[in-house]
């Protein structure tokens, strides 16, 4: 577990599990069906909250998320009493960088992350049904919400709810299995927005202590 980060960034990853389920794709449409349906790729804010299981505060953030469909994301994150943290998933590779320990690591993105959120955002609807068990959490808040329930017992999150204002994704609550909860708020959103190639790659910078062993980009 990568410090704080992997409350909310590491169930904001890529991976996905299994092939999409006959039962689940005949499930109702939600927002999040229609949030996905044209979605190539998404530019965004988002401030951080995190607290334990009592509702105390255990850190807070602000940054930066880019995703690309399928399976690439920019995540930059910055608490507001440590040092920016970054995650890149380039389509082969996650990596995570720590500008404050200047430490790198990288792993194979598709044996990093499986059942993790960020599918909601980066893959197809039957990724995300054959993934999660998605359910309509009526509108409260001023929000239409999706409640998410992961189908593996191993997922790094027990479950999570997605807010939709006027068809843009608002905000994220994530549940973890330690009695965590990190809601994001989303702004700024640009919808099928453009992303340089630049954005979605990473190259470790000299002096950085660096883990593990990228592999090559097609």
């Amino acid at each position: 577990m990568i410090r704080a980060l992997s409350v909310a960034v590491l169930l904001l990853a890529l991976g996905l599990a299994g092939t999409a389920l006959a039962s689940a794709t005949m499930s109702p449409a939600t927002p999040l069906d229609h949030f996905l349906d044209g979605l190539i790729s998404l530019r965004t804010h988002f401030s951080q909250v995190v607290v334990d299981g009592s509702g105390k505060s255990l850190e807070r953030g602000t940054g930066t998320l880019l995703v690309r469909r399928p399976g690439r994301f920019r995540w930059e994150y910055q608490p507001s009493d440590a040092g920016t943290r970054l995650l890149v998933a380039d389509g082969v590779n996650l990596w995570f960088y720590d500008r404050e320990l200047q430490q790198a690591t990288v792993k194979p993105a598709a044996a990093a992350l499986t059942a993790t959120p960020v599918v909601l955002l980066s893959g197809s609807m039957a990724d995300v049904r054959a993934a999660f068990e998605l359910a309509d959490g009526g509108t409260h808040g001023s929000l239409a919400w999706v409640q998410v329930t992961p189908r593996s017992e191993t997922a790094d999150f027990a479950r999570a709810e997605l807010g939709f204002r006027g068809g843009t994704l608002a905000k994220l609550v994530i549940h973890d299995r330690l009695g965590q909860t990190s809601t994001l708020e989303f702004s700024d959103s640009a919808r099928n927005a453009g992303i340089e190639e630049s954005e979605l790659r990473f190259q470790p910078p000299a002096g950085v202590d660096l883990i593990g062993t990228a592999q090559p980009l097609p």
